[in-house]
């Protein structure tokens, strides 16, 4: 079964980078893996690391959550439909940043609004580092127990 997640996976990806009309050494280069190992990703020979995937879904402008689920280490078929919604918006070369932030916020509210919505998922995407821990570092410090 395996195999067949990644074969998916080295599908996905080959057709992601022909998209991005980028050659398979233009993507390994900017991915900062080998040109064979990614080659060999893409035959669906190997299974990258979340680390990889992320590298290079980096250098394809892609959401890494999408090549997670697709290499079976996000493992959630409910949620494939949202995490493409989110890929297709932040692949878009015809938005901005700051539209696609916009875009991805009004989507995540009416996700949340119709009871699909969670906040882990909007702490990764926000791209803040620390922002969790911050916020659960802060629920469990009162500052007026520790300042008096």
């Amino acid at each position: 079964m395996a195999s067949l997640n990644v074969g998916n996976l080295g599908e996905y990806l080959r057709e992601q980078r022909r998209n991005a009309q980028l050659s398979l050494r233009q993507l390994a280069d900017a991915a900062g893996v080998s040109n064979p190992y990614l080659s060999q990703i893409e035959r669906g020979l190997r299974k990258p690391s979340a680390e990889v995937l992320q590298q290079v879904a980096k250098a394809l402008r892609i959401s890494a959550e999408t090549l997670y689920v697709r290499a079976g280490i996000l493992d959630s078929e409910r949620d494939l439909n949202e995490v493409e919604t989110r890929a297709v918006i932040l692949a878009d070369p015809t938005l901005d940043e700051r539209q696609k932030q916009v875009l991805l916020q009004i989507y995540e509210s009416f996700r949340k609004e119709n009871g699909f919505g969670s906040g882990e998922e909007r702490a990764r995407d926000t791209e803040t580092p620390g922002a969790e821990g911050d916020d659960a570092d802060s629920e469990k410090t009162d500052p007026r127990r520790t300042a008096g």
